[in-house]
């Protein structure tokens, strides 16, 4: 509802994905719903808008970031990083999108996104993982169609593949 106030919506700049964007939102607006409606990154999930599913996770300045938690004015000026940009420009898999397809680490695929986003994350600071510490960061995402066994046995590709890109 307005109340007949004019809008409060601002301008903002973010880097995603190693691009710069500009577009406005309301101060209200999480940072999972300006990606997707003004920026229209739509690979950023919105399951349950609590920060509990982790669908909506991304990196901001590197770190995972609940998209529905945040609100889009709180990123002014950040870099973000979206399941969009993992993939390379002429679309060959990153490592560990190829580790989830090679190992069946999805079936439906709605959490998928949030998930590839934190273990980026993790395989960035943590390039050799246990398997206490995969399940660990797992344990952020709810995802209703797998058991997470071939989750965790992706991650580990993943970290592998990983590992092969940085030493060649």
């Amino acid at each position: 509802m307005n109340n007949g106030q004019a809008s409060q919506a601002r301008p903002i700049r973010l880097h995603v994905n190693g691009k710069s964007y500009e577009g406005t939102a309301e101060p209200r607006v999480n940072l999972a719903d300006f990606l997707r409606g003004e920026l229209r990154l739509t690979g950023t999930h919105v399951g349950c808008e609590h920060g509990v599913c982790g669908a909506c996770t991304v990196l901001v300045d590197g770190c995972s970031t609940r998209g529905c938690l945040m609100l889009a004015v709180q990123a002014e000026g950040s870099e973000v990083q979206t399941v969009e940009g993992l993939a390379e420009a002429d679309g060959t898999l990153h490592p560990i999108q190829q580790a989830f397809h090679e190992l069946h680490g999805l079936q439906c695929g709605y959490c998928t996104p949030g998930i590839l986003m934190s273990v980026a994350e993790m395989l960035t600071h943590h390039p050799d993982p246990s398997e206490a510490e995969i399940r660990d960061v797992l344990s952020g995402h709810l995802c209703r169609c797998t058991g997470y066994q071939n989750i965790v046995s992706a991650v580990r590709r993943a970290a592998v593949l990983l590992r092969a890109r940085q030493a060649a």
